[in-house]
């Protein structure tokens, strides 16, 4: 580490005596650690970018290193439990899970269920090592809040408004798309790191903004907000005083190229651990030393940023269209693996559909489009590796929950709860999903819940779409 931290301030040094500016340098330095590769033949951050491009590939100059058959390991790593009602299904994935040979550490949330290799909820620290099943296939899918400087009032007194407004500036479903163009400075990065990212970026610009589907919506409520809050953390902002205030809550992800990435990379995985047993074979692993675990590694930090944009462009053309002024926001990502410092090492940190809690860290879990989200904050727990859950967790399938609900009687607890659904499937409905006060009851060692969001006029992708979460 002294060696890159040398180079850091040489190379800082030079493009300050370049007469770079200060707010340019900061930029491209955070670039530089997420993304090295393009800064190679940069005459200032090259040394440095190819000392980070090390880190993560200390082999490649001698070539790939040979895999070693599988051997199974004599003892599970270690993973602790949150919640009493969880699947057995879910249990046994995460165990699968701490049986690899690169584990060091897991954790289940509790609103976890099964899902494809590690369960939904689940969180697997390894060695040297990214799974691409362990991040999931909507990668870097993500929650968004923003606060308004309107009176909550807004919300009855100009319903027709805010409806309209939702149905302008968002798009939902498998293949939404906006005509023209959003535009943000992600789409200005080099998306060749990848032959993935590569192929997808003109269709990735193409559904910049939009919201695909599944458990994937956007909607306008109330907040609750008992005691000030103020931000922290990354993607945090503002500052917030006791009392009610009309927020807009978004969730979605990477859309089809998040999809593409995962698909291609785990089937490389699969290849490479042909001799996994058949219950670890989602499982399988990439080397960070390799060609494409680095070439993932650098499409999921891609895919990072450009959740966030889709975000952004939601949040900033509804506000924009509105005339509404923000006092604060705060967003947090799940579906994603982090290098992270637990017990006194550097490992790669999955999180699987659970939310980053590290002490003092703020967040946001949602219920369902009928019970309210909460903002907290983390409280660093060990034992969960900075973890907690990311929503209420579903308690049955969605062909399950086509088969048990109709919509009269998810209409009628709609009007209870006072909220109107612009758009959405059945296999949506607030019934398909665990009590989210409950799920918060089982973590309250994770986070400290700050405020509460009650949906009110809530958009989700409407009846016969493919689920993408």
């Amino acid at each position: 580490q002294k060696d890159l931290l040398e180079l850091a301030l040489q190379a800082v040094a030079a493009a300050e005596a370049a007469g770079i500016a200060k707010t340019t340098i900061r930029r491209q330095v955070k670039d530089l650690v997420a993304q090295p590769q393009p800064f190679f033949a940069d005459p200032i951050w090259s040394g440095l970018a190819r000392r980070q491009a090390a880190r993560f590939a200390p082999a490649a100059a001698g070539g790939a290193r040979a895999r070693s058959p599988y051997q199974p390991r004599e003892k599970m790593a270690p993973f602790r439990r949150w919640g009493n009602d969880l699947e057995d299904a879910a249990v046994r994935q995460i165990e699968n899970a701490c049986s690899l040979p690169v584990s060091v550490a897991g954790a289940l949330m509790p609103d976890a269920h099964v899902g494809y290799g590690l369960p939904i909820g689940g969180v697997l620290a390894t060695r040297r090592s990214v799974i691409p099943y362990a991040v999931g296939v909507d990668i870097a899918c993500r929650v968004k809040m923003t606060v308004f400087d309107v009176p909550v009032g807004v919300l009855d007194g100009e319903r027709d408004r805010l409806r309209k407004a939702l149905e302008r500036e968002t798009r939902f479903g498998v293949g939404a798309e906006f005509r023209d163009r959003r535009q943000h400075e992600v789409m200005d990065t080099d998306w060749s790191i990848s032959p993935v990212t590569k192929r997808f970026k003109d269709k990735a610009w193409a559904q910049l903004g939009t919201s695909g589907s599944g458990n994937h919506f956007v909607e306008f409520g109330e907040l609750e907000v008992p005691a000030p809050v103020a931000a922290a953390g990354p993607g945090a902002r503002g500052e917030l005083l006791p009392g009610r205030y009309l927020a807009l809550l978004s969730h979605s992800g990477s859309r089809g190229t998040g999809a593409a990435i995962c698909d291609h990379y785990s089937k490389i995985a699969m290849a490479r651990h042909d001799d996994l047993p058949k219950e670890l074979k989602l499982l399988s692993w990439l080397e960070l030393e390799s060609q494409e675990g680095q070439e993932y590694w650098q499409a999921m930090q891609l895919m990072g940023r450009y959740a966030a944009a889709n975000h952004a462009m939601i949040h900033h053309h509804l506000a924009k269209a509105l005339g509404f002024g923000v006092i604060f926001d705060v967003e947090n990502h799940h579906n994603f693996a982090w290098e992270e410092e637990h017990g006194g090492e550097r490992l790669i940190v999955h999180r699987k559909g659970a939310t980053p809690a590290g002490r003092g860290v703020l967040g946001i879990i949602p219920g369902s489009m009928a019970s309210p989200a909460y903002l907290v904050r983390g409280k660093g727990q060990p034992d969960s590796l900075d973890s907690a859950a990311h929503g209420a967790g579903r308690v049955m399938s969605r062909k399950k929950a086509k088969e048990s609900f109709t919509w009269s009687e998810t209409k009628k607890l709609l009007r209870e709860r006072e909220v109107e659904l612009i758009s959405a499937d059945i296999d949506e409905a607030p019934m398909v999903y665990r009590d989210i006060d409950r799920v918060m009851a089982a973590q309250d060692d994770l986070v400290e819940k700050l405020a509460r969001f009650f949906p009110r006029l809530v958009k989700m992708a409407p009846a016969g779409e493919r689920a993408e979460d």
